[in-house]
């Protein structure tokens, strides 16, 4: 059975990014987002649990949404009102249930690139 991880990276320090509330929405048919997860990224920048597994990991199409103004916020970076970047939001589709998808995330208050990961 196949699973989601993330992994958060902060490319203006060089450092994984604790802390970083995450939030999992899987998109319905009728076009409405659900939220299925609410997490808090660990030391390591990671989730402790996979964020889906098991019988909830489905086919469709999902977004992680990342709390990164409020993870600068608290790491002292003075930033011009309002932030660049608010909520980091990645929509992205499960097409296989036996396979792990992984999604990093490497972010500064600027910018931010993903890829599915292994």
């Amino acid at each position: 059975m196949g699973y989601l991880t993330t992994h958060i990276l902060d490319t203006t320090k060089g450092i994984a990014a604790a802390n970083v509330e995450i939030h999992l929405f899987k998109h319905n048919t009728d076009g409405q987002r659900t939220l299925i997860h609410n997490t808090v990224s660990n030391s390591d920048g990671r989730c402790d649990t996979p964020l889906l597994a098991d019988d909830n990991f489905t086919t469709g199409v999902y977004e992680l949404e990342f709390a990164i103004d409020e993870y600068f916020a608290k790491q002292g970076i003075e930033l011009k009102e309002p932030n660049f970047l608010n909520n980091v939001v990645i929509r992205f589709g499960i097409s296989d249930e036996a396979t792990h998808y992984h999604i990093p995330l490497l972010v500064s208050p600027y910018s931010y690139s993903t890829y599915r990961g292994s």
